[in-house]
């Protein structure tokens, strides 16, 4: 989640409604300054006992993000406390529970960022290894209840924990016990972001599908192949889900404007401080009628916090965020930004992709969005069919458009080989999490304590 570091005070208020779709268009790039940006998140725990540290304990959360100092990495501070750092590789900081984020910097190909993701992997173990901490690589914790997760020092996760009991039964899981991949891709035009949108809209639930890694809570199999995926279908209606009117004709930046202003806030940040504004109307802001601000209206900086509090399965700021991932190794951080790069960032293969899901009609992608998290690739297409039947089609639609970028290492290799890990997925017909009860019923025996081994990067 998004981390501040000031109050922005000299950030122009918002007079007018045109203001609000400002962030979107400035977004607007030409193509050859589209850049990737990738988000990882990674469950860390003590090697001796597999506790989930604290923030303060000795060798807990704090001290491993201080650790990161000997990396070149710089604190960002909130309320006395160090809840993220920042360097050239871009941001790592905490998810409430003191999963560990990289935020990564806006990368020209794929591999900056795979090479980005593996320097902080070093950096993190090697920190690791000396304090006691290692780092899980999946969808959901496989075995800690709620009462056994810290919650991190941050003012906006305090507030939204109070929250989310109101809205919704998994909330707290969604905040606690998940991690995700995720990756930032960027548009040229209003055209070209609603063809973006839609497009990885409709193909989300494959991309939860292959990278399906959460079938365990609390060291039971819990009946899903994405548990994190599913603990999205109860966490807030008002803020997730598959936004039925990016479909519709007319669907662009004033219309996504629309909907932001009818997701409830969680709060104003004010002099580095958090104000609990949950549940309240951005609307009233904008007529400086905030009850926790009487008189005052938003400005920029107030309207950008906003647009992060939403959680729909794509996620519109200046920038499209595709989040329909577990979390999951290092092979599968690289492999996400390589599909959605590969299917949004050349025109030929983003018609192609869109010409697969143009014809679904909204009951059955709701319907498909609905399954996945239990059926994985088995779950039905809208018009018939299984995602199975498709996946290896969008893979290979993925595989054209990176070879059409022609984006070289040193070696001489293009970006294709970062999809072979969900080919092999299609190629097998199992999905990680599929991989993982088998380990279980077999292997394992039941222990759920072997995954430690099996998943750690």
């Amino acid at each position: 989640m998004s981390t501040r570091e000031a109050s922005d005070r000299d950030d122009p208020v918002i007079e007018t409604l045109d203001q609000l779709a400002a962030p979107m268009a400035a977004g607007e790039k030409p193509r050859e300054a589209w850049r990737i940006g990738t988000e990882h998140e990674k469950f860390v725990y003590d090697t001796n006992d597999h506790h989930a540290p604290a923030y303060a304990e000795p060798g807990g959360i704090r001290d491993l993000l201080m650790a990161l100092t000997e990396f070149g990495w710089e604190p960002i501070v909130e309320g006395g406390n160090v809840i993220a750092m920042k360097g050239a590789d871009g941001t790592v900081s905490l998810e409430p529970a003191g999963q560990l984020e990289l935020s990564g910097a806006p990368l020209e190909n794929l591999h900056q960022t795979c090479a980005e993701t593996g320097r902080h992997l070093a950096q993190v173990k090697t920190i690791g290894d000396r304090i006691g901490k290692g780092y899980l690589g999946l969808g959901m914790w496989p075995d800690k209840a709620r009462a056994d997760l810290p919650l991190m020092p941050k003012g906006r996760y305090d507030i939204m924990t109070r929250h989310m009991p109101r809205v919704g039964s998994m909330g707290l899981d969604m905040m606690l016990r998940t991690c995700t991949i995720q990756v930032n891709l960027d548009y040229s035009s209003e055209a070209d972001m609603v063809r973006k949108f839609r497009t990885s809209l409709a193909l989300q639930p494959l991309a939860t599908a292959l990278f399906a890694n959460s079938p365990f809570t609390e060291g039971k199999p819990n009946g899903m192949l994405s548990y994190r995926s599913h603990i999205w279908s109860d966490t807030d209606p008002a803020r997730t889900g598959m936004l039925p009117f990016v479909f519709e004709e007319g669907f662009g930046y004033q219309r996504y404007v629309d909907y932001m202003l009818d997701v409830p806030m969680y709060f104003v940040f004010r002099e580095g401080r958090y104000i609990d504004a949950a549940g309240l109307s951005f609307r009233d802001f904008l007529k400086g009628e905030l009850s926790v601000l009487p008189g005052e209206k938003p400005r920029l900086s107030d309207w950008n916090d906003h647009l992060s509090t939403a959680f729909p399965e794509v996620r519109l700021k200046s920038f499209l965020e595709m989040r329909g991932a577990d979390g999951g190794p290092w092979s599968r951080i690289c492999a996400l930004p390589a599909l959605w790069v590969g299917l949004l960032y050349d025109q030929g293969a983003l018609d192609a992709a869109w010409d697969l899901v143009k014809g679904w009609d909204m009951a059955g992608r709701e319907e498909l969005r609905a399954s996945v998290p239990r059926l994985g690739l088995d779950a039905p297409l809208p018009g018939g069919g299984t995602l199975r039947a498709i996946a290896g089609e969008v893979i290979d639609i993925a595989r054209s458009g990176l070879a059409a970028r022609a984006r070289l290492n040193a070696s001489g290799d293009n970006e294709t080989g970062y999809l072979e890990p969900l080919a092999e997925i299609v190629a097998s017909g199992k999905v990680p999490a599929q991989r993982l009860l088998e380990l279980y019923h077999g292997e394992w025996q039941g222990d759920i304590t072997r995954i430690y081994k099996v998943k750690s990067f």
